[in-house]
């Protein structure tokens, strides 16, 4: 059987980090407040759009309540849909790497994003091709880090027989790895305000071209 990948998306894929900066500082130009640098916006990515933007505010001056949320969570999604690969590229080595183990092994995104932009990006950057499964916030009333979603993928994709890895960025995916009771490998260079060396991965890697020895590896 084949081994079966799961990826996540932000951040060890994809930089959208550019393209999310826009959307957050959108929001808080509106609200008035000030913009965040680029430095500050890679900290707060991970959890979604909707822990995003309040983490923005609490940056940016009074923390916003949940109650006071949703308009602003609107006008993100309605300036990031519309601007959503301006600038966001495939990290390097991604679209090589997925290309070589496309037929090789099972590969899907498990991703905090809502589902319809993480399928938009993926097709806007012409990646979704090389997935049998894209799973993101809005399929299931759970998400990262909580294993159900996880299984969810595994049983979507037919099976954990071949082995399971995770490959992310940030703390997230280790404890959603963890509790699923599968290895996960992190990529040095993502979106977490601890290094990745620090949060307790089976292996970290700063190439993503890596990928399939790493994970080879660690499967066995």
């Amino acid at each position: 059987m084949q081994p079966t990948y799961i990826f996540d998306l932000d951040g060890t894929l994809v930089d959208t980090a550019p393209d999310l900066l826009s959307a957050t500082n959108a929001v808080l130009e509106q609200a008035g407040r000030p913009a965040i640098e680029p430095s500050g916006l890679r900290a707060m990515v991970g959890m979604g759009a909707r822990a995003l933007i309040l983490k923005a505010f609490a940056a940016t001056g009074p923390a916003l309540s949940e109650a006071d949320l949703p308009p602003h969570f609107e006008r993100f999604l309605i300036y990031y849909r519309a601007h959503i690969a301006a600038k966001s590229r495939p990290f390097p080595g991604v679209e090589e790497t997925l290309g070589v183990l496309h037929g090789r092994a099972r590969l899907a995104v498990l991703t905090n994003k809502p589902q319809d932009l993480a399928d938009l990006l993926l097709r806007q950057l012409e990646l979704e091709r090389y997935f049998h499964a894209i799973h993101g916030v809005g399929r299931l009333s759970v998400a990262k880090p909580d294993p159900r979603v996880f299984h969810h993928v595994v049983d979507e994709l037919g099976g954990a027989e071949g082995g399971v890895i995770m490959i992310g960025d940030s703390a997230t995916d280790v404890a959603t790895a963890r509790a699923a009771g599968a290895p996960v490998i992190l990529v040095d260079y993502g979106y977490t305000p601890t290094p990745a060396h620090e949060l307790g991965a089976d292996a970290v890697i700063s190439d993503f071209r890596r990928v399939p020895a790493v994970a080879a590896s660690l499967l066995g």
